[in-house]
């Protein structure tokens, strides 16, 4: 696990009953046969196995976040941040862990930013995120909405990749 991403992780997410950010990271990357299964059950296609994603958490029912390793040679933490939702909901939410950061920082998890803007959240800047985002990716600072657009417009045909997994 990228150190930013667990020392993001690690400052916590308020629920605060709904309105919050919705999210739970895990400690370590989810294991490959894990990730299999989960995509297998989510797609309902046994011949695929999720091996290009990197999954590190999931929201309350069950949908995950993870690095889309789609970048051929790059690192992980440059790699585009998606979520795949337990009811079919997905997207991309940052173009990288750098832009994930401040995402973050602005008040928005995975799942938030997969439902922006038809959502009822309510984004709470947290200054903890912030320190972190301002430390490790200074020259990256975006707004949650610039971050969500920029990822949108550099994978616009993702849910169809997706979709086309689905049986």
């Amino acid at each position: 696990m990228p150190v930013p991403l667990s020392e993001a992780h690690g400052v916590g997410f308020d629920y605060r009953n709904g309105a919050g950010v919705d999210f739970e990271p895990y400690p370590h990357f989810l294991e490959g046969h894990e990730t299999a299964e989960w995509w297998r059950a989510w797609t309902g296609n046994a011949e695929v196995d999720g091996s290009e994603f990197r999954v590190f958490g999931q929201d309350g029912t069950g949908g995950l976040a993870a690095f889309w390793l789609v970048r051929s040679g790059e690192p992980i933490e440059q790699q585009p941040v998606v979520f795949l939702g337990s009811e079919g909901q997905t997207g991309v939410v940052a173009q990288n862990l750098w832009a994930y950061l401040w995402l973050l920082a602005d008040g928005f998890g995975p799942w938030e930013a997969t439902e922006y803007p038809d959502h009822e959240h309510e984004p709470r800047p947290d200054t903890r995120l912030s320190e972190i985002a301002e430390r490790w990716a200074p020259a990256h600072r975006l707004s949650a909405d610039e971050v969500i657009s920029a990822a949108r417009e550099e994978f616009p045909r993702f849910d169809e990749l997706i979709d086309s997994m689905c049986r």
